[in-house]
Order: C-alpha cells, then structure tokens, then sequence
C-alpha cells in the first residue's frame, strides 16, 4: 500500500487514523524512522525490536550465552565481582 502524506512547513506529518488504527498507535506512541537505500522506513516500537531480535539470531543462533546479560555475568566472573 502506498500512502500520500503531507509534510507542513515546520517538519510535522500525519499518519491517516486507519493506518495508526491497524499498527496500534490510536492512543498516541512513537515510530521509528530507517532510512534505507530504496527510501524511508517507519517501524512501530515492536516491529523495530522484532527486527532487532531477528537479527540478534542470526548472529547467536539462538545460542543463550551469546545473550547480553551471560555476556556481562561472564565479565563479572572474570574479574572477580
């Protein structure tokens, strides 16, 4: 779907309320802004932290000491906190 959104002179734009309907902003929230080679992308809180986690395992694996916090206990165990 393809989407003519207006931008006013001082920056600002609306996302038309079926489309904030449907991706759960009706109350208000935050989008995050990609910009890619092929243009611009808008991504909801959850849909940038799925993308994060998706590409998390493709680097670990699904591999549970590859996770941050078994990072950081592994540091803590080496310098004996």
């Amino acid at each position: 779907m393809t989407l003519q959104i207006n931008i006013t002179p001082n920056g600002r734009m609306s996302l038309p309320a079926d489309v904030r309907k449907r991706l759960g902003l009706t109350g208000g929230g935050a989008v995050y802004l990609d910009e890619t080679e092929d243009g611009v992308v808008l991504r909801t809180a959850s849909q940038a932290v799925a993308r994060a986690q998706a590409l998390a395992e493709q680097y670990t694996g699904g591999n549970p000491d590859a996770s941050v916090d078994a990072f950081l206990n592994r540091r803590r165990e080496d310098s004996g906190e």
